[in-house]
């Protein structure tokens, strides 16, 4: 479990193919000070498994599923990513929940300046949105960001100068593709609903405010 606070910029120092699969090599400094074989890192919003580490990089392998529903699957030797260290018992709570599984790709459309603030607009399947809202939490290529705007296939979030210093989002630019997950509170929130909606129909009782209530959704 991670929380969308990056805790690093690392860099794609090398990428191995082998056995049908794909080994990243990645340069960083701080998150390894503590770094072991097995921690789980989140690089870029995925949750890889790190498999060598030495002072100054680790390495993780990255399966071919991940390669095709990520934006890992077009990344080059020097790219720069998102790092963040999976979360401690011990650690104090910023951001949101974030699990470190993808849900899709989006695209950024737009990016503008606003006085302090960087803006990205990304687009994303209609099948996505029913789970982004506004004011609602989301990890963009896993940075805990608050949504300023959705609708049937877009949404909208701003970046503070702290968020656009401490990460690879402000280098984005119209038609790149990022990574996103959207919160698992409302994922789980809205399966439970369709699931007792379901169960309703199925005996035949009539959807009404009070069994919304009886429910827990209002």
């Amino acid at each position: 479990m991670f929380t969308g606070l990056i805790e690093e910029i690392g860099r794609i120092q090398n990428i191995i193919h082998e056995k049908g699969a794909v080994r990243l090599v990645l340069s960083c400094h701080k998150i390894t000070e503590d770094m072991k074989v097995g921690d789980s890192i989140s690089v870029n919003g995925i949750c890889l498994t790190v498999t060598n580490t030495k002072k100054d990089c680790f390495w993780a392998d990255v399966m071919p599923e991940t390669l095709r529903k990520t934006n890992l699957g077009r990344i080059r030797i020097n790219t720069n990513v998102n790092l963040e260290r999976a979360l401690k018992l011990t650690d104090r709570f910023g951001g949101h929940f974030v699990s470190g599984h993808i849900d899709c790709t989006g695209t950024v459309t737009e990016k503008w300046i606003e006085d302090n603030a960087v803006w990205l607009a990304v687009t994303v399947p209609q099948s996505i949105t029913g789970y982004i809202v506004s004011k609602g939490s989301i990890a963009v290529d896993g940075t805990s960001l608050t949504v300023a705007y959705v609708d049937e296939n877009c949404f909208k979030v701003s970046l503070t100068p702290l968020t656009a210093q401490l990460t690879t989002l402000t280098s984005l630019k119209a038609g790149d593709l990022v990574n996103i997950e959207c919160d698992i509170i409302g994922k789980y929130i809205k399966k439970q609903y369709f699931r007792s909606v379901e169960t309703e129909k199925n005996n035949d009782h009539e959807i009404t405010l009070d069994l919304l209530e009886e429910n827990g959704f209002i």
